[in-house]
């Protein structure tokens, strides 16, 4: 990762066994890498940053408000914690992406026309769908 945007003190490397392909290598090796990044305490991130990095964590944030990401699809531990890297790396990208503010705009004349129109074509049809007796 970038020295500039997360430091090495604010992340912790954990490996365990892993399911998944890898024959019985899998039952002896600790393939699978699990990262915690420590988001409450990490000072190089702006605070609007860290905010939308919350929301975009979803479930893998923890009530310490730390986000954890586990990669345990490749055999080698090397790849899986590449792997773990490069998904907090995406997931800090995206965060530090600012929305646009949505302005609102009024529907066209053209629109409401369309839409008022197609309602009338419901009604007509469910309309034709009543009555009638049956012989």
């Amino acid at each position: 990762m970038s020295g500039q945007t997360i430091p090495d003190r604010d992340l912790e490397w954990t490996f365990v066994r892993s399911s998944g392909p890898g024959g019985q290598n899998v039952n002896k090796v600790a393939s699978a890498a699990q990262l915690r990044f420590r988001l409450a305490s990490n000072a190089t991130l702006a605070p609007e940053v860290k905010r939308r990095l919350r929301r975009l964590a979803g479930r893998r944030l923890t009530d310490d408000g730390d986000i954890v990401i586990i990669a345990r699809s490749e055999r080698s531990q090397e790849r899986n914690r590449r792997d773990a890297l490069e998904r907090l790396e995406e997931l800090v990208g995206r965060a530090r992406i600012e929305p646009k503010p949505r302005r609102r705009t009024k529907p066209t004349r053209a629109s409401k026309e369309r839409r008022l129109e197609a309602k009338h074509r419901r009604g007509v049809a469910k309309r034709g769908r009543t009555g009638g007796a049956w012989d």
